[in-house]
């Protein structure tokens, strides 16, 4: 009883202190982000001691506290929802209840969570999701991939192929009553990365015959080269998602070796030979004048890690750094990015090089936004960016898809 006592009270502390941090001014409903600011910090901070007195993993706090957000397939007048596998990969589907005289859109939602956390059966996803399908009408399919620190890359991204794959079959798009010519696919913050990855692969492989009539990522981390870009410095401790908790969660993605979570805080990272990928997402080059600010671009510093991670050459993990030829294959593209986020550059970067490409870009930049702000627009938090941001993503695939 004591032990509980004194860790109640030092939570307590720690909410109190972190609830007086500072935060941007112009950010929306600042005291809901405060709250929300203060508690993930909390939950950070907790999960660091839990892993260095060896009770607990870092990642084990967060899942525990994301999974009671988790919610049942429960079906409702105007959607019917279910839980199944797609080649032994759980998705939940929501299936309209409306008879259609024609072939229905479909999108493929890909949930967030730094690769190690969240389910899109989470209650907010769950109402992206079901309100999606009911305004527009068309079948879509939340893909629960598996997690890491179990289960490291290229798992999760291969997890998301093959559901890909699987539901772009004549076949199954035939059981679904979908049209081939009228599917998107989605994802927010590493689920928007593991979407952009896909797309790559599925629209540059003459394999698939059935391709993307779009893609939509709400603030995607998109790369893993540069982790000292101007909004990585700018906003390193948050609000909400700081630098330290990315790199934290987004090693367990790649390795347990604690080396690589050292050297990335120093973004000294990437090994011999990947020189030609900084070029790809140079900010001094692609970043608006605008974002740049006074902000100095400093040559990379390579090779530095005793043990070679050639994993980050892959650019499964890092859309952003792909050539301009695969580039201009890509489909029409919505990207939503926040001012207040560290992964907001990547957004901003992979506007500009696709519109470089060729490709049609909508682009909506929430000026008061901040990181996961559609993961808090439900109870208890309610935050209205997250709705404003659910409001122009579902608006803008009725218009395009």
């Amino acid at each position: 009883m004591g032990y509980k006592t004194l860790c109640f009270g030092l939570t307590c502390i720690l909410f109190a202190y972190f609830i007086y941090v500072p935060i941007p001014e112009n950010v929306d409903e600042p005291w809901k982000v405060r709250i929300v600011d203060a508690v993930v910090k909390t939950t950070s901070l907790t999960a660091m001691l839990f892993e260095n007195i060896g009770l607990m993993g870092y990642e084990k706090l967060f899942s525990t506290l994301v999974k009671l957000d988790y919610t049942q397939p429960i079906s409702d007048e105007n959607v019917t929802v279910m839980d199944t596998t797609f080649t032994d990969i759980p998705v939940r589907l929501y299936l309209p209840k409306r008879k259609s005289e024609r072939q229905r859109p479909a999108v493929i939602f890909i949930h967030g969570g730094a690769f190690v956390l969240g389910s899109c059966r989470q209650s907010p996803l769950d109402l992206l999701n079901r309100l999606t399908a009911n305004k527009l009408d068309a079948v879509v399919v939340g893909v629960d991939y598996r997690l890491a620190p179990q289960y490291q890359f290229p798992t999760p991204y291969e997890d998301v192929i093959s559901v890909v794959k699987f539901f772009l079959e004549d076949k199954t798009l035939a059981e679904y009553g979908v049209d081939p010519t009228r599917i998107c696919i989605s994802g927010d913050s590493s689920g928007g990365t593991l979407a952009a990855g896909v797309v790559q692969q599925i629209q540059n492989d003459p394999e698939f015959k059935n391709k993307f009539k779009a893609q939509a990522l709400i603030y995607p981390g998109l790369q893993l080269v540069d982790i000292s870009m101007p909004s990585h410095q700018e906003y390193e401790h948050g609000p909400v998602l700081s630098r330290n908790m990315a790199i934290e969660l987004g090693c367990l993605y790649l390795t347990n070796d604690k080396a690589l979570t050292q050297a990335m805080r120093k973004n000294q990272h990437m090994p011999h030979g990947s020189g030609h990928l900084f070029k790809l997402v140079n900010w001094s080059t692609f970043l608006p004048e605008k974002y740049r600010k006074q902000h100095v671009y400093t040559e990379p510093v390579l090779g530095r890690l005793n043990t070679s991670f050639s994993i980050l050459l892959d650019n499964r993990l890092s859309p952003l750094a792909t050539n301009d030829s695969q580039l201009q294959n890509l489909p029409l593209t919505y990207v939503v990015t926040c001012q207040h986020d560290i992964l907001r550059d990547d957004g901003l970067i992979y506007v500009s090089r696709l519109r470089n490409a060729g490709v049609k870009v909508s682009h909506d930049h929430m000026e008061d936004g901040v990181h996961g702000a559609l993961s808090f627009m439900t109870l208890p938090v309610y935050l209205q960016l997250g709705i404003r941001i659910k409001d122009k993503y579902i608006n803008w695939l009725e218009e395009n898809l």
